[in-house]
């Protein structure tokens, strides 16, 4: 069990909770992974968006390869085995590299959603791995989509795809097969064509094709192996290293068949940390009775808690967390979280449809600690790579550019 931080009395040994204005928030409306397609084809000429990223410059086509869990320290950390990423970190060819930040939780629904709609999670309503579904009480598997919910009716905004395509931009997504008809497709990266295929070399040459379709493109392509080697082995494996080599191969072939008047932008959804396996590093909240106390659902993951307290026990859950985890996460209400711009920008508050998916408690880490739930998940709670929190190891993600 974890044991409760001592409420500071002055004296200088104390431990002192993590005060809510240093976590570093997403940079909402300037360089997030939500202003990146506006900043796109606002430069194409598509009614309705402006340049958020002031330093992109208009191409006629565009293409976004996203690469699940390839975070900007990840790429600098590891220049042997991406010498092509990291040739494109300082803009050697051409373009520009800078990292841009996912935004709060950085989690691959919520950052996708982020992508495709062009909006922030308080606004699309994906705030988590899980969040409460407050027409049911039931947490909602927001990536697998479980239980099921209108796919339509928990996220009702057009993606920037379907606005593109109505405005006569040829676009199209590619990606695996597997991922055609997903709720988390639909309501995030539908509009033009979705054309499946299974490998990534497959997926390089057939958005070039793509981009090549149209005198104005906009183009998607994915790619989730490397996140799935992290969570298994890590980022500091040998299995994760050797992703990152292919990672590294495919952007380079996909840069190399670029057509004229095109940019490459390489993204991702997220970064990595490895975390321990030992008690002070994993706080088992399913042997923990402090922190149930009051709970009547744990949401979120590991290291992005959403915590849904008994009606009228929000205040003491909130308290009991702070004095527990204060020092090792940012621990917030829901209303700091909404008002510090933890899931938009500071002032803009979120919808109403998404209040009630957000915690009454929310729980950021800082440390390198997660807090895991052995019983009612086990398979999250194996796993060694880990993210969600605003820490730069998970929230800072390239953003490198490749123009012909």
């Amino acid at each position: 069990m974890v044991q409760p931080a001592v409420v500071a009395s002055g004296w200088p040994d104390d431990p002192v909770p993590l005060a809510l204005d240093t976590a570093p928030l997403p940079a909402y409306g300037s360089g997030s992974l939500a202003d990146l397609l506006p900043t796109l084809v606002a430069g194409q000429g598509v009614p309705g968006f402006e340049a958020r990223i002031a330093e992109l410059a208009p191409a006629d086509r565009n293409c976004v390869f996203l690469i699940d869990g390839l975070g900007w320290e990840q790429i600098k950390a590891h220049p042997d085995e991406a010498p092509y990423l990291t040739s494109l970190l300082a803009g050697s060819r051409g373009g520009t590299g800078r990292p841009i930040t996912a935004g709060f939780p950085a989690t691959t629904a919520t950052s996708l959603a982020s992508v495709g709609t062009g909006r922030f999670p308080g606004e699309h309503g994906l705030p988590g791995y899980t969040a409460r579904n407050p027409a049911t009480g039931e947490l909602m598997n927001q990536l697998r989509w479980k239980p099921w919910t209108s796919p339509r009716v928990w996220q009702p905004y057009p993606t920037v795809f379907e606005l593109a395509h109505r405005a006569g931009i040829h676009t199209a997504q590619v990606s695996s097969p597997i991922f055609q008809d997903t709720p988390l497709t639909k309501i995030a990266l539908s509009g033009g064509s979705f054309h499946g295929r299974l490998s990534g070399e497959e997926r390089m040459d057939f958005a070039a094709e793509q981009l090549a379709g149209g005198d104005r493109s906009l183009v998607y392509t994915y790619y989730s192996e490397l996140d799935g080697a992290g969570h298994r082995f890590g980022v500091d494996s040998d299995a994760w290293r050797g992703q990152l080599m292919f990672v590294d191969r495919l952007v380079q072939r996909l840069a190399e068949q670029l057509p004229s008047r095109s940019a490459l932008y390489v993204t991702a959804d997220h970064g990595m940390v490895d975390i321990p396996f030992d008690e002070q590093s994993r706080i088992d909240f399913d042997e923990d009775w402090e922190l149930r106390a009051g709970v009547a659902l744990l949401g979120g993951e590991g290291r992005a808690r959403h915590v849904y307290a008994v009606p009228g026990a929000e205040a003491d859950v909130l308290t009991c967390w702070r004095e527990v985890l204060g020092e090792q996460f940012w621990v917030a209400s829901r209303e700091e979280a909404v008002a510090l711009g933890w899931f938009g920008r500071p002032g803009d508050g979120i919808d109403e449809r998404v209040h009630g998916r957000i915690g009454d408690v929310v729980a950021a880490a800082h440390d390198d600690v997660i807090i895991t739930a052995s019983v009612n998940e086990p398979h999250e709670s194996a796993m060694v790579g880990v993210h969600g929190s605003m820490t730069p190891a998970e929230q800072l993600v390239p953003l490198l550019e490749v123009r012909s």
